[in-house]
């Protein structure tokens, strides 16, 4: 199923995209859905404009995960700005606050005054379905209630000047697209089977699949988990393959104008354009 939130008659709603129409939810917000049963009150037609991002309420910031693809850290290695580290033995988590989530289809919110070094980072999101902590590996996935796609928009010179730590450089308002949509786990099969893109303007600039990961899925929601506890709506990105606009030669920022388009195989695709804030 295809749980989306819908704008409709000037609130933001939860439902599923059943064809061409939208089944409306008695919940709140999908969150709520997440840890609830929530009943069909109404059905309205489906048009990608009334699309909102899926989830926006969160009980904590958004959970990522950073070089997660051995040929994305290769890629920039030496172009860290004497920040570079060793390969990590064990998944790498950071935080970034929730005012960052856009929709699927809004403008990217650049700002040459914030950052002179805007960069894309297309990835596959989960969702956590259920609470657990120490969670086994083999266990791992019943806790995934779906999957989604984020973009998760960068600031490098940020990231650089504080220390190279990820929070203050990805976390700046309206700039990471999330949807279109969360599409629930039975519907994906096998979460290391996707094919991830990411173009600006039309131009392929990563093209990986999630099999390529360093650290599987059910690896990253059971490390994650060890003494601390995952609950339900909890939303967690689970890294970037290589191409990004910092590791090329030259580098190359997204810039006013740009349109940025994320895409899996298995889900569908966001399109956002760069635009001034």
């Amino acid at each position: 199923m295809r749980y989306v939130m819908v704008e409709h008659a000037g609130q933001e709603r939860p439902g599923v995209l059943d064809g061409e129409v939208v089944r409306l939810l008695s919940a709140t917000d999908l969150t709520a859905v997440i840890s609830g049963p929530a009943t069909v009150v109404g059905e309205i037609p489906y048009r990608a404009e009334i699309l909102r991002p899926p989830l926006r309420r969160f009980r904590r910031d958004i959970l990522c995960t950073g070089w997660n693809y051995w040929d994305h850290f290769e890629e920039s290695r030496g172009k860290r700005d004497g920040q570079d580290v060793d390969r990590p033995e064990h998944p790498t988590f950071f935080t970034k606050g929730p005012d960052v989530v856009i929709g699927p289809y809004d403008d990217i919110a650049w700002d040459p005054a914030i950052s002179a070094k805007w960069d894309y980072e297309a990835e596959l999101a989960l969702v956590i379905g259920r609470t657990g902590r120490n969670i086994p590996a083999a266990e791992a996935l019943d806790h995934v209630w779906g999957y989604t796609l984020a973009n998760d928009v960068s600031q490098r010179d940020l990231q650089r000047a504080h220390g190279g730590q990820w929070l203050k450089g990805k976390s700046i308002d309206n700039t990471m697209p999330l949807g279109p949509w969360i599409m629930t786990a039975d519907e994906i099969g096998d979460p290391q089977d996707v094919r991830l893109q990411c173009l600006v303007n039309g131009e392929v600039r990563q093209d990986a699949s999630t099999r390529q990961m360093a650290f599987d899925i059910a690896t990253l929601i059971s490390e994650l988990s060890f003494g601390m506890t995952l609950r339900p709506g909890d939303l967690l990105l689970t890294g970037t393959p290589a191409g990004i606009g910092n590791a090329r030669e030259p580098q190359v920022f997204l810039q006013e104008g740009d349109v940025v388009v994320t895409r899996a195989d298995k889900i569908g695709e966001l399109r956002n354009r760069v635009s001034r804030a």
